[in-house]
């Protein structure tokens, strides 16, 4: 698990990650390949740049086998995430698909007290209260519950578990290895999975437009999940949990002011709340916070 040891730019990095991820649907739905075929994209574009980065980086390498093994682990569960969630993505509708895919938030900030053993503090539940009814009011009103949508609702789900997976994986192997090392281990390792599975399917994988593509790879894959994963090693997951709903927020915006989709009154207060929630979880503790965490049993 992350340290805990802070870093002044970490969860500005964690928010402006987050922001870039929201673009992600948007170049999806442009895309002129499938869904899997686009995930491959996302990754194999992205990793020699990574890789180049990682080189010139100089940061911490993965030591030994079990090092590099999880971490290839890593890019397995992200490649089978973002393969599941673009599948998802075109088979419901995008707040459907932002509001499911998100739920990874929460789970790996539960996972975060799990793994420290602790209970939440007041403050923490308070924070998780704001995002829950601020993502309920942003999403809920465009969400459609219906069985035209069903599959891509339960794929968006699922994308969000295999994404906490790889969050998980991320947070513990981010106390030896560097970000961009990690990241393009992770990538790499995704691809190589995603390229032979879109092939197998005989889907077709070449673009006649890459604009769409290789603004995801850059956007998504190497400022977005780059950030995040830099963050992921400066923070705790119960705060990196929560910055992650910033996602929704900024989609709405998206939509609002790329595809017209001016948002009503009660998505502004819901969007308002997310943000508050996030401002409650990090607002300055005036003592340690192991002095109001209660151990678990």
């Amino acid at each position: 698990m992350a340290t805990g040891r802070g870093h002044a730019w970490a969860f500005p990095a964690l928010i402006a990650g987050s922001s870039a991820l929201a673009f992600g649907p948007l170049f999806v739905r442009q895309a002129d390949v499938t869904p899997l075929a686009s995930a491959f994209w996302r990754l194999a574009l992205a990793a020699p740049l990574l890789a180049l980065m990682a080189a010139m980086s100089g940061g911490a390498k993965p030591k030994g086998g079990r090092g590099w093994g999880l971490l290839a682990v890593a890019g397995l569960f992200f490649a089978s995430d973002i393969a599941t969630w673009h599948a998802g993505i075109v088979r419901t509708s995008l707040a459907n698909a932002t509001l499911f895919g998100n739920v990874s938030s929460f789970f790996f900030a539960a996972w975060g007290f799990i793994a420290a053993r602790v209970w939440p503090g007041r403050r923490f539940l308070s924070a998780v209260t704001m995002a829950v009814i601020g993502i309920g009011l942003l999403l809920g009103h465009s969400a459609e519950l219906s069985p035209r949508n069903l599959t891509g609702d339960l794929l968006s789900i699922g994308a969000a578990l295999l994404y906490v997976g790889y969050l998980v994986i991320i947070d513990r192997e981010r106390a030896q290895v560097a970000p961009l090392p990690a990241l393009a281990v992770a990538t790499l390792a995704g691809a190589c999975l995603l390229g032979p599975l879109a092939a197998a399917f005989g889907q077709p994988v070449l673009a006649r437009d890459w604009t769409p593509l290789l603004l995801l790879a850059f956007g998504s894959q190497v400022v977005g999940q780059g950030l995040i994963v830099f963050a992921v090693g400066h923070l705790k997951p119960e705060v990196s949990g929560l910055g992650l709903l910033t996602q929704p927020v900024v989609a709405a915006a998206i939509g609002w002011g790329w595809l017209g989709e001016r948002p009503a009154p009660v998505q502004a207060i819901g969007a308002l709340l997310v943000l508050g929630a996030l401002v409650v979880a990090r607002w300055p503790n005036r003592r340690p916070v192991r002095a109001s965490a209660e151990p678990l049993g």
